[in-house]
């Protein structure tokens, strides 16, 4: 017995199902890839992040995003959605909708994402050529992790913060997140 043979998609395939779509799925090397939705813990850290961003960030030329944008890494053909983007300058986009530009990208960590997202997603995310920083937040425990891309292009780990009392700098963005306000309202089990 053989099995059926696997559907490939073309980007323009995809972007045509996608659009049209009750649901958000990833996109990579012609597979399509369903998202689950967020738990409440996932959207509340997500919630204050965006947030905490647009308040010390109004007034200045930057935007934030939240997890309904599209995200395409042309270098490696990846679309996905990242739980935050921020652009600073004008925004960037492929085909009306597809963010090219982020200079810092989040994402919230959950059980089944967390080894794709520190491993694979990074690695796709590294090769766009304006981000300079990428978050990894827990959502099960107060953990977050600060990768920031230095003047040679190297990527390092900054800072591991597992303190609520703590901040996190940001020097892409010239701001600084407290803790406290990422985790705010959010119950650990």
């Amino acid at each position: 017995m053989s099995a059926l043979p696997k559907k490939f998609y073309s980007p323009q395939e995809y972007l045509e199902l996608e659009r049209a779509a009750e649901y958000k799925s990833q996109y990579y090397a012609g597979e399509i890839f369903a998202m689950s939705g967020g738990s409440p813990r996932h959207n509340l850290i997500s919630t204050n992040v965006i947030g905490e961003l647009r308040t010390q960030l109004k007034g200045r030329p930057c935007g934030v995003y939240p997890s309904d944008q599209r995200l395409k890494i042309p270098a490696t053909g990846l679309y996905t959605y990242p739980d935050v983007s921020v652009v600073c300058g004008e925004a960037q986009f492929d085909d009306e909708d597809l963010l090219l530009n982020p200079v810092l990208l989040v994402e919230i960590l959950s059980d089944s994402t967390e080894a794709f997202d520190r491993g694979k997603k990074f690695e796709h995310y590294r090769k766009i050529p304006t981000l300079r920083e990428f978050l990894l937040i827990a959502q099960d425990r107060c953990k977050i992790d600060q990768h920031v891309k230095q003047e040679d292009g190297r990527w390092v780990l900054l800072s591991e913060v597992s303190d609520m009392q703590s901040s996190i700098k940001l020097p892409s963005l010239n701001c600084e997140l407290a803790v406290a306000e990422i985790y705010y309202e959010v119950k650990f089990e």
